[in-house]
């Protein structure tokens, strides 16, 4: 950081706007009533029918069992994604922060590095802080 604020570095947000997105209304997204579900699992008896029956269910469980996997990865991988795209806006506008000053301190080391350290003081203290606090609650 005090290399970029003693050489004037400044940042260009070329982040993409995700200005597409349809809005949502709020209100209700999944339809339903208050009665729970009636579904009854049928009963497969004995014998040869029984047998086939509970095989066809069997299968029939196996490929609802994978598709919810591959729903469960999808929300997973999403999930993801979104928390590194807080963690790159939240670092990107730390350092963006940082490098305003950069026109004032271009040519002076003294002053890059009292900023340089007093920032990042201020961005390390606060989550050595929180942690701190959790450890006090407990």
């Amino acid at each position: 950081m005090t290399y970029g604020l003693y050489t004037g570095i400044g940042l260009i947000d070329n982040f993409p706007k995700f200005r597409s997105f349809k809005k949502f209304k709020n209100g209700n997204f999944i339809p339903h009533n208050d009665l729970g579900p009636t579904m009854e699992l049928p009963s497969v008896g004995d014998g040869i029918g029984g047998l086939i029956l509970s095989i066809l269910l069997w299968i029939a469980m196996s490929i609802l069992f994978v598709i919810l996997l591959v729903v469960f990865e999808v929300v997973f991988w999403f999930s993801l994604f979104i928390i590194l795209a807080m963690l790159y806006w939240i670092f990107f506008r730390a350092l963006k922060f940082v490098f305003n000053k950069s026109k004032e301190t271009k040519g002076n080391m003294g002053i890059s590095a009292i900023y340089s350290l007093t920032y990042t003081l201020l961005y390390v203290g606060w989550i050595f802080g929180i942690v701190y606090l959790t450890e006090i609650m407990k």
